[in-house]
């Protein structure tokens, strides 16, 4: 009982030393101070770069993922303004990531050909379910790209990180983020009833998209964005390997980006 009366006021001291922090950087805007918030929240890159890692091929290095991730936090340390009561891990973890993810796209690690093939696999797809109304096998897609069905999985998991920004960017903002609202709010103590109305019906569009996937896309849409299980996690929770939940998600994404487009 006196442990837990211990860490609880270990944690209380803690939490009050990290707000006088923050008080005194967003005061001065002092480099020195913004180095020991940077310190403190450096977890928060490492958690989003094995995320988004955990879906890239392996020549992508992690070390460089947390390179790139420190610059998003650099950033989000720059806005953020406590007064405004936003949790600071979750802005500052939409900031890392897209920092991260525009440094790869930047680099265009991904064929052309790749590319092209992704842009034929959504018009396959999209063809398929007007016709079958219902989404259509891999074998079926396969049959009517002229290819083997080895080969549209290969180039679902070159697209990976591809197409986890495009399901993020669904209900998110051009840059890779999660909508910023409180960079637009002038009134703290409300939200803005016309982003609310627009936020939900993204959000409905997206979850009537998701009921329409195959059973196994669904779960690991779910498990992935719902759950934040990574990609090697689910592949242990449905037996198979993490190279296969990486094309399955892919191919998920390449499927909503096609409903939502025929919904919208």
């Amino acid at each position: 009982m006196a442990e837990a009366r211990v860490d609880d006021q270990a944690a209380r001291d803690a939490d009050a030393a990290l707000a006088d922090l923050w008080a005194r950087y967003v005061a001065g805007r002092d480099g020195g101070l913004r180095d020991r918030l940077i310190l403190h929240y450096a977890p928060l890159v490492k958690y989003v770069a094995g995320r988004v890692g955990s879906g890239l091929p392996a020549h992508v290095e992690q070390a460089d993922l947390v390179s790139y991730g420190t610059f998003g936090l650099i950033d989000a340390i720059s806005r953020y303004e406590p007064s405004r009561e936003v949790k600071f891990e979750s802005y500052a973890m939409a900031r890392i990531r897209g920092a991260i993810i525009d440094e790869l796209r930047s680099t265009d690690w991904i064929p052309r050909s790749v590319r092209m093939k992704a842009r034929e696999f959504e018009r396959t797809v999209a063809s398929l379910e007007t016709t079958l109304q219902r989404s259509p096998t891999d074998s079926e897609v396969a049959d009517a790209m002229g290819v083997e069905v080895e080969e549209i999985r290969k180039f679902l998991g070159q697209l990976s990180l591809v197409n986890v920004v495009a399901l993020d960017e669904l209900l998110g903002d051009d840059d890779g983020g999660a909508p910023r609202l409180v960079d637009t709010l002038k009134d703290t103590s409300a939200l803005d009833p016309q982003a609310m109305a627009e936020h939900g019906e993204a959000r409905q569009l997206l979850a009537r998209a998701v009921e329409q996937l195959p059973d196994r896309e669904k779960v690991v849409v779910s498990l992935y964005y719902f759950e934040g299980l990574t990609l090697a996690e689910i592949g242990r929770v449905l037996g198979v390997t993490e190279s296969r939940i990486c094309q399955l998600h892919t191919k998920a994404v390449l499927h909503l980006r096609t409903k939502l487009a025929d919904i919208a």
